[in-house]
């Protein structure tokens, strides 16, 4: 049903905003929440929230009274050997992935729980279950985001359904530095049983699908779109 309401986080590049276009082509209306908002312009049913998830409060009062879905699609790319991690950057990637969602999620709480049925959808990483060299800090706070998952989607539970998308490297202008040439994007591409990278449209397409009513059976799930890379073998 067209002319709903939802909350993008992160939803003025890469993913989110494959998100918020989805969303709006149908209708919907979208509050953004971000930092920035140059790729918003000219995009009817959008508004703008400046925030930084990182630094900055959000109180209920700035959000819609009744949301029907939040999307919560901050996140970082910090690789690296184990031997070089500082602890400063571990709670960087905690801060932006973990407790900058918590915070959003605990201001859109009022409005998740004024509409009729809700939906959340956080974002992991293959790399939580794969378990890839150089990810010791991402994987730690997107794990922490799996679990997160799973514990409010009993909580919420049976309004506000809890999912999230354990994507692989998708090409976004977060992951630019490693698809910087076609040496390495076919390097990339040949990593994965599907012989491509994945898009931002691949993402959104399942971010959509699990907030809209199509999943109204799913909760506490955390879905892989990564070409195959998480359960199957070159």
């Amino acid at each position: 049903m067209a002319g709903k309401q939802y909350v993008v986080v992160g939803g003025s590049h890469g993913i989110g905003l494959g998100i918020v276009k989805r969303l709006i082509s149908k209708g919907d209306q979208v509050l953004v929440i971000s930092r920035t908002c140059d790729q918003l312009a000219g995009l009817d049913g959008v508004l703008h929230l400046p925030v930084d998830v990182t630094t900055d409060e959000i109180a209920a009062s700035q959000l819609p009274a009744s949301i029907d879905g939040l999307a919560y699609c901050p996140g970082s790319i910090n690789l690296g050997p184990f031997r070089g991690l500082k602890p400063a950057a571990m709670l960087d990637d905690f801060q932006l992935n973990v407790v900058g969602g918590v915070k959003c999620l605990q201001a859109a709480l009022v409005g998740l729980k004024a509409a009729e049925k809700s939906s959340i959808v956080f974002f992991s990483t293959v790399a939580v279950a794969q378990g890839l060299p150089m990810h010791s800090s991402i994987a730690a706070s997107k794990g922490a985001v799996e679990a997160l998952t799973r514990t409010l989607a009993v909580e919420l539970a049976p309004k506000i359904r809890v999912n999230c998308i354990a994507p692989a490297l998708t090409d976004t202008p977060l992951a630019a530095k490693f698809l910087g040439n076609d040496e390495k994007r076919n390097a990339m591409a040949d990593r994965y049983p599907l012989k491509r990278i994945g898009t931002v449209d691949d993402i959104a397409a399942a971010a959509e699908f699990l907030l809209g009513d199509q999943s109204g059976w799913m909760t506490g799930q955390v879905m892989g779109v990564d070409g195959g890379m998480s359960t199957l073998r070159n």
